[in-house]
């Protein structure tokens, strides 16, 4: 089972703040620090800070770094984290980050990738925020990345270019594919550092994901909103398998307060005949307090009619009511197995074996046997046979024993009955 982290960006992502969300959510800012440590280059410092947003606490992050008019290409950071020897998860993910990063400054800016020079993600607190970032997933053992849609906010944004529109192009290129919208905030709510970290890492958008919760927490973005809290909200667990889409079915049922035992069993009958998956009949008490039955029945959709229609005629009901369902069935084996010379039809199912009740009721009838020994024995035919083809033979099979030697051999079951045993 995957350990998933998700994003609730409601007020956009910046990479600071997705750190500070998995410093909060229980990563230790020590061991971080420690790994962004590895990389070779220094005049920094990694910092966490317990704040408050709109009344909710969170961490915020701080990189404190030496004012440095040095610009690096994507080459030259892809080559401080390989030459940083990080976890080999880490250095993936944060290399994934960048060069998502350095495909689209590219692509604007009409440059091969690794000649793309990066301003304000090339400076070393960016390269911490991912780097540390990547170290903090690693810390809480996190596997997968799911983000919600990401919120932008408008207006203009100050960069090493010039005023550019908020979001940033490189945001917008980043996050192409994935769930967008616009606040009337004018404010930059995700950087190109936090839409990279996105864009490399999350491989599902949407709302939180099944999971087993077992952590979360907020990472506090610089400015305060007047409107909402400025913070990015991560939540850590397990993942919970989802059910596969089932078999479609539809259940139609009628309320009926005249009919008696004898047509309720012939309803049921007349149900499955006109190929109902099931059918069934349950007691209820209608208004009035008058005493009454439900009768159900479960079929395929393309059957749907055609049983609403026996249900109709064989009840007397002047309606019939529907709802579309989903059913697993489990995959179960048919199978026929011999009791004193007559077949009986066994469904075999995972730990089970079930003996059809018509024909053991049959084979009980015609050799003297109760009915709990002819479904014994059944079971343990089906058993023995089984085990003798799956590991080779283990001794005969036990010997066939006639009490009714007139009746001859079983043949075929449908039919050779009575009519009133017919079921």
């Amino acid at each position: 089972m995957s350990e998933v982290a998700w994003f609730h960006c409601f007020s956009g992502i910046a990479g600071d703040m997705a750190m500070g969300a998995l410093v909060d959510a229980g990563a230790d800012i020590a061991e971080v620090r420690a790994m962004c440590e590895r990389l070779p280059v220094g005049g920094w410092a990694l910092e966490a800070e317990p704040v408050t947003r709109c009344g909710i606490a969170g961490t915020k992050i701080h990189v404190h770094a030496e004012e440095t008019t040095v610009v690096r290409t994507a080459a030259h950071v892809s080559a401080l984290i390989e030459e940083a020897r990080l976890p080999e998860r880490v250095r993936r993910r944060a290399l994934a980050a960048f060069h998502a990063l350095a495909r689209v400054e590219g692509r604007l800016h009409r440059r091969p990738p690794e000649q793309v020079h990066f301003h304000e993600v090339g400076a070393i607190d960016a390269i911490v925020d991912v780097v540390g970032t990547c170290a903090a997933l690693e810390l809480l053992d996190v596997d997968e990345v799911a983000s919600s849609p990401v919120a932008h906010g408008l207006g203009m944004v100050r960069t090493a270019h010039g005023l550019l529109p908020n979001p940033a192009p490189a945001v917008t290129a980043l996050l192409e594919g994935a769930p967008t919208y616009g606040l009337n905030v004018a404010s930059e709510l995700t950087t190109p550092t936090g839409a990279a970290l996105l864009a490399a890492l999350a491989s599902e958008w949407g709302p939180l994901p099944p999971m087993t919760v077992t952590a979360t927490g907020f990472g506090a973005g610089t400015i305060e909103l007047d409107d909402r809290p400025n913070l990015v909200q991560v939540v850590v667990g397990a993942r919970r398998p989802v059910l596969d889409p089932g078999q479609p079915v539809v259940l139609l049922e009628t309320n009926v307060d005249d009919a008696t035992g004898e047509q309720l069993a012939h309803a049921v009958s007349a149900l499955l005949d006109a190929g109902a998956h099931d059918a069934w009949v349950t007691p209820i008490l209608m208004k009035k307090g008058r005493p009454a039955h439900q009768v159900s029945a479960l079929a395929d959709p393309s059957l749907g009619e055609q049983v609403a229609q026996v249900l109709a005629r064989e009840t007397g009901s002047l309606g019939v009511r529907g709802r579309t369902m989903e059913r697993w069935p489990l995959a179960r084996l048919e199978s026929q197995v011999d009791v004193d010379g007559y077949p009986v039809r066994v469904k075999v199912g995972a730990g089970r074996v079930k003996v059809e009740h018509d024909d053991a009721a049959r084979v009980a009838r015609r050799t003297g046997r109760s009915l709990r020994e002819v479904t014994s024995i059944a079971e343990e035919r089906w058993r023995h046979r089984h085990d003798h083809d799956a590991h080779g033979p283990h001794g005969s099979e036990p010997p066939r024993r006639r009490t009714t030697p007139d009746d001859g051999p079983g043949g075929d079951l449908p039919g050779d009955d009575p009519p009133d045993d017919a079921s």
